[in-house]
């Protein structure tokens, strides 16, 4: 891992990649995390489900003195972190929310996915996006331009703490994304969200068939004791049954 992390345990990894953000979303709220989402980011790709660990890029508005669009490869923060992001890893770039210039094209997004990168978030645009849409890569945006990234951004240092659609980011917190959203899960607490997120959506598909069956929400959601009851014996019943909800057979 790029910032020295111990990398995410196979089991948290898991569990994230079976829940949805609106869940975790959910349980980050019960232990007191309100805005954790990225505001106005979307995926590329919404095939693609995104987990990994952050590595950090911040943008300035450019100024004529200090970019010239020469890109530098060996100066330049943007290409540095380029070449500088490994597995796992997911670029995450403050960009302002300016979606008036790209922040980085195909030709970077294929490097970085060679690199084994697990995916790229910004709050600012891309450009060449169907390029990058063809990738095989979680990509996230506020929106696309043809404009290189050097009319607006100058990029300034990387790996550090960044804000990201309204979001305040360190590097190494635990950046996951599905078809709806973006969301940050602070390190500290990944393995006891990840677990309890899962447990959630384990207890909501025994909710939600008993709802398609026709049961009313009264006592069923959230749920009482007769129906936490049930729940077990369900569960209960597909574990010897050999089934599980991280069998694959759930709601994601």
């Amino acid at each position: 891992m790029s910032d020295g992390r111990e990398p995410l345990s196979e089991e948290t990894r898991r569990q994230l990649l079976k829940v949805s953000v609106a869940t975790l979303s959910s349980q980050l709220l019960k232990r007191g995390f309100r805005q954790l989402v990225l505001a106005g980011v979307k995926p590329l790709r919404p095939d693609l489900r995104l987990i990994g660990q952050a590595f950090t890029l911040r943008y300035l508005p450019s100024r004529e003195d200090v970019e010239r669009g020469d890109y530098d490869n060996t100066t330049n923060k943007q290409r540095i972190a380029v070449e500088s992001v490994g597995p796992g890893d997911v670029l995450v770039i403050d960009a302002r929310g300016n979606t008036v210039a790209g922040t980085l094209g195909n030709i970077l997004a294929t490097r970085m996915k060679v690199r084994g990168v697990a995916g790229i978030v910004t709050d600012g645009a891309f450009r060449d996006s169907a390029g990058i849409r063809a990738i095989d890569l979680p990509t996230y945006a506020a929106g696309a331009h043809p404009n290189v990234s050097s009319t607006v951004h100058y990029p300034v240092d990387m790996n550090l703490p960044i804000a990201c659609g309204g979001v305040a980011i360190f590097p190494g917190d635990v950046i996951v994304g599905d078809a709806e959203a973006v969301i940050v899960v602070p390190r500290k607490v990944a393995g006891e969200v990840a677990r309890d997120a899962f447990e959630q959506e384990e207890r909501e598909q025994f909710i939600l068939h008993k709802i398609e069956a026709g049961s009313s929400i009264i006592g069923v959601y959230p749920p009482d004791e007769q129906t936490l009851a049930e729940f077990r014996a369900w569960k209960s019943h597909r574990l010897e049954a050999g089934q599980s909800y991280a069998t694959g057979e759930g709601q994601q």
